[in-house]
C-alpha cells in the first residue's frame, strides 16, 4: 500500500499535453478524468487515515481507480 496519489499527469507523463487537450475538448473524457481525481481522492484519504474506511470499501474504490485509469488509458492511445 502507497500513500502517494496517482494523479493522472503522474501516471501517464509521456501523455500530459494529451490530457490537457482531451479535458477542453472531449466531454466523456473529461468525465473520466473528474471521476478518476475523485475516487483517487478517496483512496489516498482512507490509505493515509484521514478518512478511514472500512478494507472492502477501499479495496472496491481500488478496483473502480484502475477501471477507470485503464479506461482513460485507452482514450489516450486512440
Amino acid at each position: 500500500m502507497t500513500h502517494t496519489p496517482h494523479e493522472l499527469h503522474e501516471e501517464f507523463p509521456q501523455f500530459a499535453d494529451r490530457i490537457r487537450e482531451l479535458r477542453q475538448t472531449d466531454s466523456h473524457f473529461a468525465r473520466l478524468a473528474e471521476e478518476y481525481h475523485e475516487v483517487n481522492r478517496q483512496v489516498h484519504r482512507a490509505e493515509s487515515l484521514l478518512e478511514p474506511m472500512d478494507e472492502l470499501a477501499e479495496v472496491e474504490l481500488r478496483k473502480t481507480r484502475a477501471r477507470l485509469k485503464d479506461e482513460i488509458h485507452r482514450l489516450l492511445n486512440a
